[in-house]
């Protein structure tokens, strides 16, 4: 049994920020008080020196490649590069290969990270036009929920068909996340520059292409098919300014039934940094305009907008540098979202507070997640220590995901995370992870 106790810590909890200790046995969370003594010799004690202790965070949307895409990652690598970020629970997406849309394929993920994960895991069960009967089979207390991409993806996971959607929305209690673009909108806007450009189409364009009116035709149609069915509805990485008008802080978060999120890359980037970042920063959806941008920070701070996510999905440098119609969207963020965020509170952006209610409290909220999320007596011990004075330059050294590049790449970051704790053990210290690999299944409570 490891027994740590941090000491001098700013520990950051449901909206305050105290100084005390921390005492974690067996995995838990036993003692939080203004001041702890060690009550054994097996004690090890970690000195925060003034620094904030917050939960760890929980990534509600990752893209770890395994099965089938291991060249670009796999569960290993970035549960690895997730840890060194501040990040202890991530949520992954069914569009490997093969697609997880029946729940044999779905638990053979599970298997492969109840031997190779560092962080705690769960994985969504993914929806098609045609696997209803698969969909109604899973689990809520040990599956986050079910994924739907209504714009296109790896595989056979377009859900395009109205009567299906409907089906789906209306049939499930289980939380729906969605990807939400217009596959129409899209196809149109891309005829129009393959005209203007041949195959030469620069990478400024994808934003015109996967453009803010593909978004809101999609998000609005899932909003209206949820508020019509009942259907408990998360929109993902939300990019523009006119999706805003579809979300409400009028509510408290545990009585939404309709939440969104936003991710790090959408917070951070514009169209203007295409010029330099070229294919670095092409996802979907694509990174907006500045204006988009400052919409997203606003409904972030005044609760329209729920979670702070990554959307981390690696390719290598060797796809991201083919042309912009060959290479894909995605790219890898879980070692620097927490870090990002506390760079936005040295902006004057957001608060420590607002940062872990929207990385750590309110996706377990949200989810329903167990004892996790919080730093509460009888948690478990899912923490970091972030430093906020302590620089720190990203460089292809100190890149753990597999792909081996960040479109943070070069960038000074003021705070840093020191250590992190998965379920009670020490799993990274200072750059270093350990080969300790403790992470668990998510469980709901549902």
């Amino acid at each position: 049994m490891s027994i740590f106790l941090i000491k001098n810590a700013r520990i950051v909890n449901e909206g305050s920020i105290f100084e005390g200790d921390v005492l974690i046995e067996n995995e838990f969370i036993t003692e939080i008080a203004e001041s702890i003594s060690p009550k054994s010799s097996n004690c090890k004690i970690i000195d925060a020196e003034g620094n904030y202790l917050i939960p760890g965070a929980i990534d509600d949307q990752v893209h770890f490649r395994e099965p089938g895409l291991t060249h670009k990652g796999d569960i290993a690598s970035e549960s690895a590069a997730a840890v060194a970020g501040g990040i202890t629970s991530f949520i992954e997406q069914p569009n490997t290969i093969p697609n997880a849309v029946t729940q044999e394929i779905l638990e053979e993920k599970y298997k492969i990270a109840a031997e190779s994960s560092y962080a705690n895991y769960s994985f969504m069960m993914g929806g098609t036009n045609d696997n209803l009967e698969e969909i109604l089979k899973t689990n809520p207390r040990n599956v986050a929920g079910i994924k739907l991409f209504l714009g296109s993806s790896t595989g056979n996971m377009l859900v395009d068909d109205q009567e299906t959607l409907e089906k789906i929305f209306s049939s499930t209690k289980m939380l729906i996340a969605v990807h939400c673009e217009d596959e129409e909108t899209i196809k149109n806007n891309l005829e129009r520059y393959k005209i203007q450009f041949g195959e030469d189409i620069p990478v400024e364009c994808h934003h015109l292409i996967r453009s803010a009116e593909a978004c809101y035709l999609s998000s609005s149609k899932a909003i209206e098919l949820a508020k019509k069915t009942g259907a408990r509805l998360h929109v993902f990485h939300l990019s523009t300014a006119k999706e805003m008008e579809l979300f409400t802080n009028k509510i408290p978060l545990e009585d939404k039934q309709i939440t969104a999120e936003v991710c790090i890359h959408h917070l951070w980037f514009s169209d203007a940094d295409y010029k330099t970042k070229g294919n670095l920063i092409k996802w979907n959806p694509a990174v907006k305009t500045a204006e988009d941008r400052t919409a997203l920070w606003e409904a972030l701070l005044d609760d329209r907008i729920d979670v702070i996510a990554t959307d981390h999905a690696p390719h290598t440098l060797e796809e991201k540098k083919q042309s912009y119609l060959k290479a894909p969207s995605g790219g890898p963020l879980v070692q620097h979202a927490v870090v990002a965020m506390f760079e936005a509170n040295h902006q004057g952006k957001i608060s420590v507070e607002k940062i872990v209610e929207k990385m750590c409290h309110n996706p377990a909220k949200i989810f329903k997640i167990e004892k996790r999320g919080f730093i509460r007596e009888g948690f478990y011990a899912d923490l970091a220590i972030v430093n906020p004075s302590s620089p720190w330059n990203v460089k292809k050294e100190n890149i753990l995901a597999k792909c081996g590049w960040s479109p943070f790449e070069g960038y000074n970051f003021k705070s840093r995370i020191t250590h992190t704790f998965v379920n009670g053990e020490l799993v990274y210290q200072n750059f270093k992870v350990k080969d300790i690999r403790v992470g668990k299944r998510l469980l709901f409570e549902r």
